[in-house]
């Protein structure tokens, strides 16, 4: 499965739109990560646990849109976009979605 953020697969032909594909996650942070993210956030530096936490929330999503994608029979998804929001408070939802096609 391919996933690409232009309109076309670079050497390929697309047959067929078959629709949106999308995939989503709710990631909560850890009571434990919040304290030492909140030290770090004092003396400053990456909130590692925090970006490990995204980068996991984001593979997951991705994921999620592959499946829905081969549900649908598509070889490939374009114009593939991913978005974030705070769900509730320590909450973030990470959402995956693009066109689903099947290629020539």
């Amino acid at each position: 499965m391919e996933f690409v953020t232009t309109d076309t697969v670079p050497g390929r032909e697309i047959d067929d739109s078959l629709g949106i594909a999308r995939g989503n996650t709710v990631r909560a942070r850890n009571v434990g990560r919040d304290i030492t993210q909140s030290i770090r956030n004092i003396t400053g530096g990456e909130l590692g646990a925090y970006s490990e936490l995204l980068s996991d929330a984001r593979d997951e999503a991705l994921e999620r849109m592959a499946e829905d994608a081969r549900s649908m029979d598509a070889d490939a998804v374009v114009n593939v976009r991913m978005e974030s929001s705070q769900i509730a408070n320590g909450g973030a939802e990470v959402l995956a979605y693009g066109t689903a096609v099947t290629l020539e």
